[in-house]
């Protein structure tokens, strides 16, 4: 029997390994076999030329984790802040790397790939502990926002497996091993601030005010005071809404979304079509559902996450909603708030 339950749970992980290692294994070998290639490096950096290729956010992790050293690798980096507050998966590929430069960008990949399988895995044993078929991990397996991560050698896979892993965690009532594990998903991601919110927001309710009080001491503190190194290093802060050409978030909701068309009637249309059904949908629906099951005195994690990260959604920045790719990542705490409360409340 626990054989059985193993295999249940290993398997959507596994499949998800699969597909996503052939994905990575394609794009290196229609690129010579080189992992660089994951992280999309640009001329303008790697080569210092000012009118070259931007690349993509990857490479701002390969090179932190090339050069720790914030003075001299922030003139490779467009906002050195904000990039270099998301320390974890390049400080964890440099440490891995035993010092071999070289072997960083396959750690990279290797890290990527690892933290996406690990996490499917924890949220189909989370699934199946609440009576749901651990094959429904694959939603957040081949979600598309983790599956780009992966491939780029991005850090959400890192963080949101880690927020994964103190759900788990919380749910098995090891409460400071959830505390840790969400204070690393913030070195990871920023945005994973959302769960530990929820976390806290949670206790709250409880009237719990000691454990508040400590997820506070184990998470917000150390990221904080990690926020004035940066600005005393950097000159500010790594708290933002984005890198180079980054836009603030919106006070009339929609309005990020609508700004489209002052570029193009038919992008916004295009975007309509794509991100109705698939982002605006389900941020209201879950704006709608939690409001109902709060008020109806029915709260627990997954009600505040799901509220928390819906609520969001229609306040993004313009600069999220024109590039599908950063927006489909954004929403990876959608995704996983919606899978947790579906999951918990069997909906």
């Amino acid at each position: 029997m626990a054989l059985k339950k193993v295999t249940s749970t290993l398997a959507p992980a596994l499949l998800t390994l699969l597909l996503l290692g052939g994905l990575m294994a394609w794009v290196m070998i229609a690129n010579s076999g080189d992992p660089l290639a994951l992280a999309r490096l640009g001329t303008r950096f790697s080569q210092g030329d000012p009118e070259g290729t931007t690349g993509y956010d990857g490479q701002y992790v390969y090179y932190i984790a090339r050069d720790l050293n914030p003075e001299t690798v922030a003139e490779r980096i467009d906002v050195p802040a904000y990039r270099y507050q998301r320390i974890l998966l390049p400080l964890l590929a440099r440490l891995l790397s035993f010092g071999n430069l070289d072997a960083i960008p396959w750690v990279l990949a290797t890290l990527g790939l690892f933290s996406q399988f690990a996490g499917t895995w924890t949220f189909a044993i989370l699934l199946r502990r609440w009576g749901i078929n651990p094959w429904y991990a694959l939603v957040y397996g081949l979600w598309v926002g983790l599956v780009l991560a992966v491939r780029l050698d991005l850090s959400e896979p890192l963080a949101y497996g880690l927020v994964i892993a103190a759900i788990l965690a919380q749910d098995d009532d090891r409460h400071p091993l959830a505390w840790v594990l969400y204070g690393l998903a913030l070195f990871a991601k920023e945005m994973t601030v959302i769960f530990i919110a929820a976390q806290g927001l949670l206790y709250l309710w409880q009237r719990d005010w000691s454990r508040a009080f400590r997820l506070g001491i184990c998470t917000l503190l150390p990221f904080g005071l990690f926020q004035f190194w940066l600005l005393s290093t950097f000159g500010s802060f790594g708290i933002g809404v984005g890198g180079e050409m980054a836009t603030p978030f919106e006070w009339i909701p929609l309005m990020g979304l609508l700004r489209i068309g002052a570029f193009s009637q038919t992008l916004l249309w295009a975007s309509l079509v794509v991100f109705g059904p698939f982002v605006l949908l389900p941020a209201f629906w879950g704006i709608w559902t939690a409001a109902v099951e709060i008020f109806q005195r029915r709260v627990d994690l997954t009600v505040i996450a799901l509220a928390l990260n819906a609520i969001i959604i229609p306040f993004l920045p313009f600069a999220v909603f024109r590039e599908p790719g950063g927006l489909l990542r954004f929403i990876c705490g959608l995704v996983i708030a919606v899978l947790l409360y579906g999951a918990r409340h069997r909906h």
